[in-house]
């Protein structure tokens, strides 16, 4: 059923298809409704909670993939914009999907402004080539590999060239899986750091599909434990061999190598810091209503508490909304959908957290517009 075009609607129009999810109604004021088969639970840890403050807050996007992460927070973005809040939405996954859901070119990983909210808006896909050439300048030095040259440093040389024909050096040189997203976390807060990105006071990150992201949370770990412990080694090796070149007259040389994997190991610390900051950061969980997806959800909130990282909500998306008449496929997909429900307020780990239910809708969410929508449905 179309709705015949009025000079107070709003200035854009939604499709219906064949098979009505969701009934759409645009009423003479300037926000848009849903019926929908819940309103999100309206609690003390509502939007309204996540508003307050001027104090600047980081909320993280992540679960299993095809589940909604980018429009929900793109959405998020969208209504703290709209809100007051000049806001940065920033996505740490590989394959981006930000630009389609603004209907905005967003690559090149620079800050781009977003065309419609009311307070500044900007987006950053992070480019994961840029984020490895950060890994590789952390561990490489003009004229020869970084670990030949950290090795020269630390008066190991001689080893270095043995061991040269085993190639090492690439091994070494060669990213570890996740570390372009932690890179691309701890070059945003060089960005937020900066008195020119101090205007923000909302960060929103679009993370990567729960396993990227669980490498992610407990990388800074293992990267601040395994640089420190080449720096310990180093520094105990250079001790011993400092004191021989000075009796040579040898200059120490410039130690680029160390200087570069210490400030890497800093910024490993402000990330970890980051994640489990409970004052300033919360980490929620997107999920649908499949058995497969609650478990992997149910999974994913146990690594986020294991790993002190806060979570309080979980948002349930394309829900089906009631119809009085459902076809046979509405009718088998809603019992499963209610069957993973039941398995949300039995699940030990997700059965507390603040449950935001939004419903399938048979439009796309793309554009500011459609973000503003989906932000009134899910964000209250």
């Amino acid at each position: 059923m179309f709705l015949a075009p009025s000079p107070k609607l709003v200035a854009f129009r939604f499709c219906t298809s064949p098979l009505r999810h969701a009934r759409l109604i645009l009423p003479r004021r300037s926000s848009i409704q849903v019926r929908a088969i819940a309103t999100p639970a309206e609690t003390k840890e509502g939007f309204e909670e996540m508003l307050a403050g001027t104090q600047r807050k980081y909320y993280m996007l992540g679960g299993k993939g095809g589940v909604g992460k980018t429009s929900c927070a793109a959405s998020l973005a969208v209504k703290f914009a709209n809100s007051g809040h000049p806001t940065l939405v920033v996505s740490t996954d590989p394959a981006h999907s930000l630009s389609d859901s603004f209907a905005q070119d967003l690559t090149g990983g620079l800050l781009v402004p977003v065309d419609g909210p009311d307070s500044p808006l900007f987006a950053l896909e992070i480019n994961p080539e840029k984020a490895r050439e950060e890994f590789r300048s952390a561990t490489q030095s003009s004229g020869g590999t970084g670990v030949k040259d950290f090795m020269d440093s630390m008066g190991l040389g001689m080893i270095a060239d043995q061991l040269g024909e085993l190639k090492l050096g690439e091994l070494l040189d060669t990213p570890p899986p996740g570390l372009d997203e932690a890179i691309a976390i701890s070059k945003v807060m060089q960005f937020v750091e900066s008195p020119q990105y101090s205007m923000f006071s909302r960060i929103v990150f679009d993370t990567a599909p729960t396993g990227h992201t669980l490498r992610l949370l407990s990388l800074p770990d293992f990267l601040d434990a395994s640089i420190g412990k080449i720096l310990k080694l180093k520094k105990k090796i250079q001790s011993a061999t400092s004191a021989i070149k000075s009796v040579f007259g040898q200059d120490e040389k410039n130690d680029d190598a160390s200087d570069k994997l210490e400030k890497l190991r800093e910024r490993m610390i402000q990330v970890r810091e980051l994640f489990r900051d409970t004052e300033a950061t919360e980490f929620i969980i997107v999920t649908i209503p499949t058995v497969m997806a609650v478990s992997e959800s149910s999974r994913l909130c146990t690594s986020l508490k294991k790993e002190s990282v806060p979570v309080k909500r979980l948002i349930v998306n394309q829900v089906l909304p009631p119809s009085a008449s459902d076809c046979k496929f509405c009718a088998m997909k809603r019992k499963d959908q209610m069957r993973a429900l039941d398995m949300i307020s039995n699940d030990e780990e997700l059965k507390g957290l603040s449950l935001i239910q939004a419903p399938l809708v048979d439009v796309e969410i793309r554009g500011v517009p459609a973000l503003r929508f989906l932000g009134d449905i899910v964000w209250k």
